[in-house]
Parts: structure tokens; C-alpha cells; sequence
């Protein structure tokens, strides 16, 4: 017995590596059903990449308000914020300012995003964090205010004209691989900026909440910010630091956006923090906290996009894409709350209303309170 290694147990797969892992297989189950059944379009290299040129800023949003739902909390004016800011560069890059400023214009432009999405992730911090105000009360207030600024600075499109903007927004091509389409003309491979941008912040963020006392700290408030305190963990700053995170987001989403378009209207991103956070419930992430996975942003990102080119493919109505997109996160919600049950050793309830209960159930009811009465 001495001269036998000890058997190690085996590692338990945590929550929020299940509820990605989840998401992941049925992504990849998603995606090859549609391979099989639109191959003209699946198959092509281009369609799974444009998943991402097309999604780049709803990623790094996305990626923003995982944080802040590890914590136990919420952002819904992340989808004004980024489109606030994708108006500001635009008046910035447009005006005379920007002309004057030549190639400087650019590197304004960026500055510029940062700083206002940092504005209102420090205000949404400090209120929520310090003044313990709800969440949900004061990211309202900050989604009108967006919207405001946005009308008030400029309601009309703008198109960006500016030369060393649009050399930026040149994606990245490679000239032998790519797809022939159906009037037999070669189009090459391409990667938009914004994907660069986005697969960046991915592997910054995920070693911050993975690898980093902060990270480990987010995960402890939003399991229970109680014991969190009691281990010695500064709950306010933690909370603090999460919305400032996901406001530097969506300031980096708007300019993202910007640069993937061309262009600033009023409806830039509009209804996005819906979709945001759709995404982040289909990657893994719950909505009360502790459980979630930055790597499953992306994945409930493209499934949402996934479902949106089958539509388009097949001719369906618009309409459907919400609807489908609807049933979908009721699936992921009643699916993580299985899966949660039974992880923590909770025996999964359907509980019937009376009027949909069996007799044989009811009668059953009856006799059991009758013998806990005796």
C-alpha cells in the first residue's frame, strides 16, 4: 500500500465551466444541422467568419455585462452607451476639428470613446457600489441619458469621409483563400478590424477573471456578497470595478461599431443590451450571480447570429428571429436551472397548478396533508 500512489480524485467540473461547456455543444450541434441542411451557404469559410466581422461590437459588449452578472448585477444602457459613442466619434472624425487634427484624428476618436464609456461605468459604479441604489433603477436612468446626449449632439446620419479612418477600417484579407460565389467570382477571405479587437479583449478578460485576485473576487460577491465580506473581500470596490469595466466595454463597442459600419445614426445599437444579455445567459452566465464563463460570450453571440443567418438563407420572415431567438433563452433559463438543482443536490419540482393536476396527483395531496395533520 505505501509503495502505491495515492489515486487522486477526480476534479469536479465547476459551474460555470459546465454551463460553457453546455452552450458550446449546442452551438456546435446548431451550426453543423445547418451545414447539413444549407451547404451552399454553411459550408463556405466566409459565412462562419462573417459570424464574428458582423457580431465584433455585441461580443465586447457582451463581455462587459458577463462581468458585472457574475457579480450580481445588471447594465442595460450598455446599448445607448455604445451608441452615444459611436455618434461622438463620428461628430468628432467629421468636424473641423478632426480635419485639423489629420491623422491625430483617430487616436481623439478612440480617446474619446474611452473616455465616455468610462464616465458612465465610474457613475453606474459608484451609485450601485456605494450608494447601494438597484441596479437595474440607475442603468435605466443612464440608457435615457445616452439616448439624450445621442439626439441632442447630432440627429441626422453621419457618414465618415475622414482618409485615415477609413484606411483603418480596411479588413484584413488573405489573396488564395476565399469562395467562389454563384456568377463564378473568386472573393477573397477577409477579417474584419473589429474581430481583432474583440478576440483581444477576450483573452484580457478572461485572465482577469480567471487568474486574478479581482476575478476570484467577482465570482465571491455575486455567490454571496455576505461571506464575501466576511472572508475580508472589499465588496463595494469589487462591484465598483465591474461597471467600470463594462462601460470601458461598450465605449470600445462603439467605436468598434464605428469602425465596422462607416457610419452614426440614432439607432446604432439600439435594443443591443437585450441582445447582450440574451447572449450572456445562452453562453453560461446567470442572472443571480457567481456562475458564468467569458469564453461563453462569444459562443452565445454567434448562436444568436447563427439563427439569424438560417433565417435569412431560408426566407423566413424577420419576424421569426426574435421569436426563435425568444424560445431559445427559455430553453437556456430552464436548462440552467436543471442543471443547477441537480448539481447542488436539489431534486428537480415541476409544481402544477391545481386545475392541471391529475385527480390521482390531487387525491394523493390531500391524503399526505391529512397524515402530516394526524
Amino acid at each position: 500500500m505505501g509503495n502505491q500512489e495515492a489515486v487522486k480524485p477526480k476534479k469536479r467540473l465547476s459551474n460555470s465551466n459546465l454551463l460553457f461547456l453546455i452552450a458550446g455543444v449546442i452551438f456546435v450541434l446548431m451550426y453543423v444541422a445547418a451545414i447539413f441542411i444549407y451547404p451552399e451557404s454553411f459550408l463556405q469559410f466566409q459565412t462562419f467568419f462573417d459570424l464574428f466581422n458582423n457580431n465584433a461590437p455585441l461580443i465586447i459588449m457582451t463581455l462587459g455585462l458577463c462581468i458585472v452578472m457574475i457579480g450580481g448585477g445588471i447594465d442595460i444602457s450598455i446599448g445607448s452607451v455604445c451608441g452615444l459613442v459611436t455618434m461622438v466619434c463620428a461628430v468628432l472624425l467629421e468636424s473641423g476639428i478632426g480635419s485639423v487634427l489629420g491623422a491625430w484624428s483617430v487616436l481623439g476618436a478612440i480617446l474619446l470613446a474611452i473616455v465616455t464609456g468610462l464616465a458612465f461605468g465610474l457613475l453606474h459604479g459608484y451609485l450601485v457600489a456605494y450608494l447601494k441604489i438597484q441596479p437595474f433603477i440607475i442603468t435605466l436612468a443612464g440608457l435615457f441619458l445616452a439616448n439624450g446626449l445621442m439626439t441632442t449632439i447630432h440627429k441626422d446620419p453621419i457618414n465618415v469621409n475622414n482618409v485615415y479612418f477609413k484606411s483603418l477600417m480596411e479588413p484584413l484579407k488573405h489573396p488564395d483563400l476565399g469562395t467562389v460565389n454563384r456568377h463564378n467570382v473568386f472573393i477573397p477571405f477577409e477579417i474584419k478590424q473589429g474581430v481583432i479587437i474583440a478576440l483581444v479583449l477576450v483573452g484580457l478578460l478572461v485572465v482577469l477573471m480567471k487568474w486574478t485576485r479581482f476575478g476570484r473576487n467577482v465570482y465571491a460577491v455575486g455567490g454571496n456578497s455576505q461571506s464575501a465580506l466576511m472572508l475580508g473581500i472589499n465588496v463595494k470596490r469589487t462591484v465598483f470595478f465591474t461597471y467600470v469595466i463594462c462601460g470601458l466595454t461598450a465605449g470600445i463597442a462603439g467605436f468598434v461599431w464605428l469602425l465596422s459600419t462607416g457610419g452614426a445614426n440614432v439607432g446604432n445599437a439600439a435594443g443591443f443590451e437585450i441582445k447582450a444579455i440574451a447572449s450572456a445567459i445562452i453562453g453560461g452566465t446567470l442572472l443571480n450571480g457567481g456562475v458564468g464563463n467569458l469564453l461563453g460570450s462569444p459562443i452565445g453571440v454567434v448562436t444568436l447570429g447563427t439563427i439569424n443567418e438560417v433565417i435569412r438563407v431560408a426566407d423566413i420572415p424577420s419576424n421569426f428571429q426574435t421569436i426563435i431567438s425568444g424560445l431559445m433563452l427559455y430553453l437556456f433559463i430552464v436548462l440552467q436551472s436543471i442543471v443547477m438543482s441537480l448539481r447542488s443536490g436539489r431534486k428537480f419540482r415541476i409544481d402544477l397548478p391545481p386545475w392541471l393536476k391529475p385527480p390521482w396527483l390531487r387525491n394523493r395531496k390531500k391524503e399526505e396533508s391529512q397524515e402530516m395533520k394526524k
